[in-house]
């Protein structure tokens, strides 16, 4: 009998710029790695940083075919390198979300007669409505956002029912613009995939299903009831949901690989193929996170992923169906000010240092003496709004003073984790204090901040690919039918030398922590108490949130 070792399971990702592939064995050990990058590996699509932008600056798309090339390089890679595909068992995969795709009439059958003799991108050269796919980077569907949350009630009621407000990039809001724009496309359209699904067809051999996690960002589908929501569909375009087909849990097994790839590559004939999803629930999966956990990426914009079982949409932030556990859902919040605003602030106050920047954070006390500010380079997303806002103790606007680090630090990370609250993310109350144990002084300050924000240790690891890593964990689930692939894991943050942060993978509890909440006099009783209710009133926005006893007085 086969050990747990001997059979691989392959996770790929079609992000924005690359295709990577992670093969895991049956222990979650990594066997082989490779990637294709777009712009210097494909120039024929003429592509910078794997999109084309368009002369409106708003409009931003990608090549279809430059995808389905990509697979055909990569696998010819994997192929090259002796990666012996008669050992998967499984496999499925990932991609950037809010993609869409449009397969021309007929083209379904196209793939079910693939000849493996022929690369995919020859067979289906003809086999798309839309030649250049709109993605996550475009913002040229304002008018249609508008009319979704007129149509179905407001922009509360748009979320109350899809996770979210309704967002340019979003799925729903490209294909409405797609419909009024080019109709005679629309109308030539057999079915519209996510790039996820879209990607999972070529290995099935018939058009995929789109998953519940990933179609949780399209304003299409009720993340409550997990089907098409009628009122959505209606907004955006006629006889939409015959195109768009049925939804499936994101750890369905949609069926056995194509005959092409058994015979072009040599998989066994009962290889399966595991619903694809997006690249954000990829790596939520990938990061084996829990109940009660949360991840947070620092780099040029930052991003918490919550797992939550009672979700609360608002207007900011969205929420998506959980990639590997049916109940649960996951919450993502982005934020645009990120590494260039603390870079900005340790520029002016630490002279380009992070030495001397990590120093004064140092020697300044929790809570900043009641100093706050918020600091919005650029128009946020989360909340909508600019400006720079400084407060004292009173709650009084003031100017630039000492104590404007720990503002910044400590502003960024309380609104992270308000805004994670307000979302539906809950404390866990049983989690230990666990001794910090982090090397860099820099890295380690942050984490404190960010341990203390939010009254739970702070772990740390530097993994790459994690969406690829998670799909691969995923069509391991997928093949053994096993309950979801977590550990025991809590609060995460990634570290990077040179910018600061980038994103990291979870760390199993028995491990080393990063951090543990800062012992003192302020921080008495670790866990969450009283919150105290903060209010701004600015010249641009009203905000109203909470923030922990012990910061008081703050103002935010």
């Amino acid at each position: 009998m086969a050990t747990s070792t001997d059979s691989f399971y392959l996770g790929f990702d079609f992000s924005t710029q690359q295709l990577k592939v992670v093969a895991v064995d049956g222990n979650l050990s990594v066997v082989h790695q490779d990637s294709v990058q777009f712009d210097s590996e494909l120039p024929e699509f003429g592509t910078q940083g794997g999109v084309h932008i368009h002369a409106d600056s708003l409009t931003v798309t990608s090549p279809v075919l430059m995808w389905v090339k990509a697979l055909d390089l990569i696998l010819g890679k994997m192929k090259n390198a002796g990666f012996d595909f008669s050992r998967v068992k499984a496999l499925s995969g990932s991609g950037q979300q809010h993609g869409s795709v449009y397969w021309r009439k007929g083209t379904n059958q196209v793939l079910r007669d693939l000849h493996p003799g022929k690369s995919l991108h020859e067979l289906l050269k003809g086999g798309f409505a839309v030649s250049d796919s709109p993605v996550w980077m475009d913002s040229s569907t304002t008018e249609q956002c508008q009319y979704l949350e007129t149509a179905v009630g407001g922009a509360q009621r748009v979320a109350d029912i899809t996770g979210s407000r309704a967002y340019e990039r979003f799925t729903g809001n490209q294909i409405a613009k797609i419909y009024k724009a080019q109709p005679e496309k629309y109308e030539d359209t057999e079915r519209i995939s996510l790039v996820s699904s879209f990607a999972a067809s070529l290995f099935l051999g018939s058009y995929a299903a789109i998953d519940y996690s990933d179609g949780s960002g399209m304003n299409l589908m009720d993340i409550f009831s997990k089907q098409w929501a009628d009122s959505c569909l209606e907004a955006t375009a006629p006889h939409l949901e015959e195109r768009l087909g049925a939804l499936v849990h994101s750890s369905a097994v949609l069926g056995l690989l194509s005959p092409y790839h058994v015979t072009r590559y040599g998989f066994p004939e009962d290889c399966k193929v595991v619903a694809f999803t997006g690249d954000n629930p990829g790596s939520l999966a990938g990061m084996r996170l829990q109940e009660g956990d949360i991840a947070v990426s620092l780099g040029t914009s930052d991003t918490v992923f919550l797992w939550i079982k009672e979700p609360r949409p608002t207007v900011e932030g969205h929420i998506f169906c959980n990639p590997v556990d049916r109940p649960s859902y996951m919450a993502l919040i982005c934020y645009k000010n990120g590494s260039l605003t603390r870079e900005r602030i340790r520029n002016k106050c630490a002279g380009g240092s992070w030495e001397v920047f990590s120093s004064v954070l140092r020697t300044t006390p929790i809570g900043n003496d009641g100093n706050i500010g918020i600091y919005f380079d650029a128009m946020e997303i989360t909340p909508s709004a600019v400006g720079v806002h400084r407060f004292d103790k009173d709650n009084t606007k003031v100017s630039a003073k000492t104590g404007e680090i720990r503002a910044l630090v400590e502003g960024q990370f309380l609104a992270k984790r308000v805004h994670a609250e307000k979302l539906g993310y809950k404390i866990s109350e049983w989690m230990p204090n666990i001794s910090n144990n982090m090397q860099s002084h820099s890295s380690s300050l942050h984490t404190q901040v960010l341990s203390d924000v939010f009254d739970a240790p702070v772990y740390t690891i530097d993994v790459a690919n994690s969406a690829c890593l998670g799909c691969g964990y995923r069509a391991l689930q997928g093949d053994t039918n096993t309950p979801a692939l977590n550990h025991q894991l809590i609060l995460v943050l990634g570290l990077n030398h040179n910018s600061g942060f980038s994103w990291c993978y979870c760390r199993a509890r028995t491990k080393d922590c990063a951090c543990s909440i800062s012992p003192g006099p302020e921080l008495k009783n670790p866990v969450i108490g009283t919150l105290v209710e903060i209010h701004i009133q600015s010249d641009s926005y009203c905000y109203s949130i909470s923030f922990p006893a012990y910061f008081v007085p703050v103002v935010y």
